[in-house]
């Protein structure tokens, strides 16, 4: 039956391909890929899926579904497709959208014969604004059973986690004054610098692996004019959302020691908190052999590797997920750049992203067509996710 599930992803090639660079070729931020979802959908429609628009409140999130032949698991293909700010598809989301999205239709022709239902769920908003999560909390994932999807990079991998990260938006509001006699003022931006210095000065107490990084973006308007507002933002990483909270709370200690000092009254918000990742290897194992057979060679992360954050993290603690790379350029490339964009539709990521895709496709297949792999799958989450998430 794999054989044959091949042979339907390579009968859907151009299709595919031809997805992957109207996405490529129309970047759209978060909250705002109109275009990219309605190509996926129109895609999806031509294969006999059902589709549900505007999922969870999201305008541009929908799900696509294919019912089976009888009773059986869940099992939802997970597509990305939004792009980066003046980059484009320097993450490669178009690829993912493709493997998807092929995967599910490729394997919607042999649901005839087969119980279980295929879901094509397209989650917008992953780079800045957590569709997931949001998709999560309005209850669009309930009825799923299995989350599968995958990411290009510059290697093929599997079992790969993530930290769990948000993003911080502080804004300092004080008074204005001439530079002459900046006694007359508050100056926003000394708040802004002071309270950059003074997270610095704490990050040895963080938590392992605990990580920030801040850009500055408004200091002012004239270098003789004390300003009175000022802003900047901030990522933040760490290894739980547990550990992450722990930063969170001593930036906002460090916030109001600020303000006390300066004078300056501070604005501050979070963004929504994305988990660490527990990809699920018995999952994995079977994508790695699919991918093995057709001529990839998979590896297993380096423990000591940074690794980045995605919402796939929320999911992996509700149901079974996995997130497995495929390559796309060699490692001189770099992820999030204009070079990978350009990588990201190229002849070879696309011969790549038909070979994901088949494997993607049978590693959903085998998930409905064997028990023992099912107990398996349930046994590790069971084991390695914790129950409850801080």
């Amino acid at each position: 039956m794999t054989s044959r599930i091949m042979q339907d992803v390579e009968n859907i090639r151009s299709e595919m391909l031809a997805l992957s660079r109207n996405i490529h070729d129309n970047p759209e931020l978060a909250f705002e890929e109109f275009k990219s979802a309605g190509f996926i959908k129109a895609m999806l429609e031509r294969h006999g899926f059902t589709i549900e628009d505007k999922i969870g409140g999201l305008d541009t999130a929908f799900k696509g579904t294919f019912v089976g032949a009888g009773d059986g698991p869940t099992v939802a293909f997970l597509a990305e497709y939004d792009a980066l700010p003046d980059v484009g598809h320097g993450c490669g989301h178009n690829l993912i959208a493709a493997v998807s999205v092929g995967a599910a239709a490729a394997l919607s022709k042999r649901m005839k014969d087969m119980g279980g239902t295929l879901v094509l769920m397209g989650t917008p908003a992953e780079e800045r604004g957590g569709g997931k999560i949001i998709l999560l909390e309005k209850g669009a994932f309930k009825g799923i059973d299995y989350a599968l999807m995958t990411h290009p990079s510059t290697e093929n991998m599997v079992n790969r986690g993530g930290l769990a990260t948000t993003s911080v938006h502080l804004a300092f509001r004080g008074r204005a004054a001439h530079s002459a006699a900046p006694e007359n003022g508050i100056n926003a931006l000394q708040a802004v610098i002071q309270t950059l210095n003074l997270l610095d000065s704490v990050r040895v107490q963080m938590p392992l692996k605990a990580t920030t990084n801040a850009i500055i973006t408004h200091g002012g308007a004239a270098s003789n004019i004390i300003p009175d507002y000022a802003r900047c933002e901030l990522c933040v990483r760490a290894a739980t959302v547990a550990d992450l909270k722990t930063v969170l709370a001593m930036l906002q200690k460090i916030v109001s020691t600020v303000e006390s000092l300066t004078g300056a009254q501070a604005d501050y918000r979070n963004t929504l908190l994305y988990a660490e990742r527990y990809s699920n290897l018995a999952i994995d194992e079977v994508f790695k052999k699919y991918l093995e057979q057709l001529g990839e060679t998979v590896e297993y992360p380096d423990p000591t590797a940074k690794v980045g954050s995605s919402d796939i993290g929320n999911v992996s603690l509700v149901m079974p997920a996995i997130h497995a790379y495929f390559k796309i350029a060699d490692d001189t490339v770099n992820a999030h750049s204009k070079d990978f964009a350009a990588a990201a539709i190229s002849d070879y990521a696309h011969d790549m992203t038909v070979k994901a895709a088949k494997a993607l496709s049978c590693t959903a297949y085998e998930i409905l067509s064997d028990q023992d792999l099912r107990s398996r799958i349930k046994k590790e989450f069971d084991e390695k996710v914790p129950r409850e998430h801080d």
